[in-house]
This record gives structure tokens, sequence and C-alpha cells, in this order.
């Protein structure tokens, strides 16, 4: 089975020739599935987009939502109309809704979206501010006294329910594919050929759900994880440990491109980036 990545394709930012151009890249793979980590577009258009996807593929997108896809509505508002509009669509398929999905051959994917969960860096002491306070409705409705609370439930909730599918997982899975839109450590969180420092970290690395992944590595030592994530728009390899690497994915604003390619046929599993 070959899957074709994407990873934060924000599709509201690129116009008609893009989208056909990426659309073009992405059949050249021939692949029988795609999987999108995160940052489609922004909450009014990001069933539009899903919906386009599958006229235009006719193959199974699986996905999670990044941050971006939150814009404009509140978090549950977005999650729901996603959740809907993927059980009326058989080849749509929200992970962060889903359980562990048999790619075959011992192969298993599962995904989770993952926030910036204030867990790593230094939230207090940072000046950084995302535009996700001002669009994300929960955000911008609160008080900013309460915002590090607000993103540690976030994350929090995020490793809760991705522990419950990675124990799902049959012990005898050869490997698992973990989609999520975060990066779960700072090693893995790259910008411009640096590792996110303690003012970028709190809002771009969910330590929480790289603290699960951790965990779950470990009690199946002979099992590969491979996480697959985006948010930075810059390309990185993080081997945690033998059995557990996370690929964070290249993107650019207006010019989605596929990401990767993987071939799950291969042991182990074959991914080849850009």
């Amino acid at each position: 089975m070959k899957i074709a990545w994407t990873t934060d394709p924000h599709l509201d930012h690129a116009p008609v020739y893009a989208f056909e151009k990426w659309v073009d890249q992405v059949r050249s793979f021939a692949p029988d599935a795609i999987v999108i980590t995160g940052d489609i577009s922004e909450a009014e258009d990001v069933v539009f987009q899903l919906q386009r996807m599958t006229e235009v593929f006719r193959l199974p997108v699986y996905f999670v939502l990044g941050n971006h896809d939150f814009y404009g509505k509140t978090i549950a508002q977005t999650r729901r109309q996603v959740i809907e509009v993927c059980r009326e669509d058989p080849l749509l398929f929200y992970l962060t809704d889903c359980g562990p999905i048999d790619l075959g051959d011992g192969v298993f994917l599962v995904g989770e979206d993952g926030w910036g969960d204030a867990t790593v860096g230094d939230f207090a002491g940072s000046a950084v501010r995302l535009r996700d306070f001002d669009c994300i409705l929960d955000f911008a409705d609160s008080d900013p006294s309460q915002w590090q609370r607000m993103l540690a439930h976030l994350g929090a909730e995020s490793a809760g329910r991705l522990a419950v599918k990675l124990h799902a997982v049959p012990t005898t899975a050869r490997e698992v594919l973990i989609a999520t839109h975060l990066p779960p450590w700072r090693e893995a969180c790259w910008y411009e050929g640096q590792i996110s420092d303690d003012h970028w970290a709190p809002f771009f690395v969910c330590g929480q759900v790289g603290g699960i992944l951790d965990r779950a590595s470990a009690e199946r030592p002979e099992t590969m994880h491979s996480v697959l994530c985006g948010h930075t728009h810059c390309p990185g390899r993080c081997d945690r440990s033998s059995n557990l690497v996370a690929h964070t994915g290249i993107a650019s604003y207006g010019q989605p491109t596929p990401t990767g390619l993987i071939d799950t046929d291969t042991k182990p599993l074959d991914l080849r980036t850009r």
C-alpha cells in the first residue's frame, strides 16, 4: 500500500493552479490513500476542502486537524462539523475520531490533532502570541490568564485519546504510523534547520503526546512507531529511540505539495520525504 503524505496544505491560501498542481503531484505517486497532518484550511472552509479532495482523488483521505482548521469557530464546533461530514463520506477518515486503522501486513495507522500545550519551553516568559488566540473563539472569548491552562488541557485530551488508540493496536503489529499536527518533542520541532527555543516551543510542541509516545514505544520494543507531523513548515527528523522516530514535514503557504510517500509493503516501512 502506498500513501501520499501532505502536511499544512493551507488550501484557503492556494489559488486554483496551485491546487491542481498538487493534485497532479499526488496522482503521480499512484497512491492507494492520502494522509494529511493538519492545517487543511480554516473552519468555514475545511469541510468544503475535504469534500473537494475525495471528489478529485476518489481515494481514502486520512487526516487530523491543525490549529488553523479551527480559525473562525470554536474547537468543538469545527470537530463536530468535520465528524458529521466524515460519517456521510466513506472516503473521509478524521483520525482523531477513529480507532486504529489496519493498513495491512502488520501496519496500523492512528492519529490525533495534538496542540501546542505549553508544557515544553517557557510559556510565562515568551513574547510569542499566535493568531490562534484571536482567531479560535475558545481563546478569543477567554481571559488571557486562562490560556496556559486551556492549552495544557487540550494537550492532555489529545494525549489521553492517543493512549487509548495505541493500547488498542494489536500486539502483533510490526509498525504503527502516528499522524499528528504538532511535533511531539522539542527535538522534532524544526524551523530553518534549528530546533525551537523556549519562546516558541510552548506553542509548537505537544509535550503530553510526546510522553505517551515514549511510554507506548518502550512498552512495545518490537513494534516500530513512526510519527508524521507538521506545523513548523520545515523538514526534520528525530530518532527518539530505536523504535520511535518523528518526521516533521515541509510546507509552504499557497503552494501545497506532497511531503512524502509511504510504502507499507517494505520491511521496515519505507518513508521518502522531501
